[in-house]
């Protein structure tokens, strides 16, 4: 199997982030994640590690009972993360929002 090249798993780590921000707060399994970006579940979880190691995901290792996945793995934005998305997203509408009333009022 070729390497991958650093940016391009960046590029790929920005969709896992991008897809757990449209997602949140409802954690998703490595499975589900692999799946919406169409990647390998290993690669997948070995990214997911690097952006827990960056603290920029979080992992839910017990279920809604409380009780400890064995095998499975969750995933959820870390609340800085999340914050940061959400504060570009109003941004960009805001720019959006702008943009679109100068052509109305125009």
């Amino acid at each position: 199997m070729p390497k991958i090249s650093q940016s391009k798993k960046d590029r790929i780590s920005e969709q896992i982030l991008h897809y757990l921000f449209s997602s949140s707060p409802q954690p998703k399994f490595t499975s589900d994640i692999s799946r919406e970006i169409a990647r390998d579940e290993e690669f997948t979880r070995s990214l997911l590690e690097e952006l827990k190691k960056k603290s920029l995901v979080i992992e839910v290792s017990k279920n809604s009972k409380g009780i400890v996945y064995l095998k499975r793995k969750r995933w959820l934005l870390s609340d800085s993360v999340y914050k940061v998305f959400l504060q570009k997203q109003v941004s960009n509408n805001n720019i959006y929002n702008l943009e679109n009333s100068d052509k109305i009022d125009g």
